[in-house]
């Protein structure tokens, strides 16, 4: 397993990660660890998680997830893992969160105590916003609406809130999630101005569907040296080729209607066959391809997958020793033109 340096920190993680939202949801505790048990045994040492999963979120399985990886984690030799975790951020009208969750100074110190307790461990290596206090466009929706702007906690706040955790010893890096490039700047410059912590990482969804990070993410983050953590690099089981066999087969996008609604856009089926085809053609199953494809593109450190049984992570897993042709990355990128981002 390759491992990568994640942005400027003093973190080398492996260039795939065990994602966890499923645990919890379609994942029992036992098969949670097997997973974990698995993951490790291959050299995955880095492990992300929230405070809300799993996913879809919901009052009554809120936090299930970490309580999973605790269960497990207390078993391990600690210092072997990575641990990430994140913050809920508002907007979504997830109340069962704290009340209603903000990233403001109390909240924050709320959070990590609870997500601390719940992994039982006295620190988290790496803890990232999952989606800004402002409002921004995301999760299939692309354009910026100022009507929806709402007032929000200004970023050296939390910057601030966010430096007495790493000086408490509770967090080591600071990552973020679902941002965008003015997001990411501002954090940099106030880090900078104000000599508190630097973000190292951004965990946003990439992948042969929806390559939206290359536009202005990629830039910005080369010259902040920000690494990007994958997410959804089979485009919620799209990249599988499943859907395509069987529209009905079981997956997020079918047990959880209104779930994945970027991925019922015009032309994801039609981009997601030639995929397919480009696969097939390679000699690699659609979900190899898809993978090995996010995890050599050059600013990324780290791609999550996750699985709902051992052998579709064995599959995932494999994909680390797979390398793209030159002929292969030819024609992703015909379809890519053919088919821009079609779940962005």
């Amino acid at each position: 397993m390759e491992y990568r340096r994640l942005g400027t920190s003093d973190l080398h993680i492996p260039a795939l990660c065990l994602g966890t939202m499923t645990f919890g949801e379609q994942n029992t505790e036992a098969e949670a660890h097997a997973q974990l048990d698995f993951a490790a045994a291959r050299g995955i040492n880095f492990i992300d998680t929230a405070e809300m999963y799993p996913v879809p979120p919901r009052g009554e399985t809120a936090h299930r997830t970490e309580s999973y990886v605790g269960s497990w984690l207390r078993r391990q030799a600690r210092d072997r893992f990575i641990i990430a975790s994140k913050i809920t951020g508002p907007g979504r009208g997830f109340g069962w969160v704290r009340n209603g969750p903000r990233i403001n100074r109390e909240q924050i110190h709320a959070a990590i105590d609870g997500t601390l307790r719940r992994l039982q461990t006295d620190h988290i290596d790496l803890y990232q916003i999952h989606w800004p206090d402002r409002y921004v466009p995301m999760f299939g929706n692309t354009n910026y609406d100022i009507a929806q702007e709402r007032d929000s906690v200004p970023i050296a706040e939390q910057l601030q809130a966010f430096a007495e955790l790493v000086q408490a010893g509770k967090v080591r890096y600071l990552g973020l999630s679902n941002e965008t490039p003015w997001g990411i700047s501002e954090f940099v410059r106030c880090a900078e101005a104000l000599n508190l912590p630097k973000i190292v990482s951004i965990q946003n969804a990439y992948n042969l569907l929806n390559r939206t990070f290359e536009n202005g993410l990629a830039e910005v983050c080369r010259h902040a040296e920000v690494s990007l953590l994958a997410y959804s690099p089979l485009a919620f089981g799209w990249l599988s080729g499943k859907y395509l066999a069987n529209p009905e087969a079981q997956g997020r996008v079918t047990l959880f209607p209104g779930f994945a609604q970027r991925y019922g856009k015009p032309n994801v089926a039609a981009a997601t066959q030639e995929y397919a085809r480009i696969a097939r053609e390679a000699g690699l199953s659609p979900a190899t391809l898809a993978l090995a494809f996010a995890r050599t593109r050059w600013f990324t450190a780290s791609v999550i997958v996750g699985a709902t049984n051992l052998a579709q992570l064995e599959e995932n897993l494999d994909s680390a020793e797979i390398t793209l042709s030159a002929e292969t990355l030819e024609q992703i990128e015909a379809t890519h033109r053919a088919y821009p981002n079609p779940a962005p």
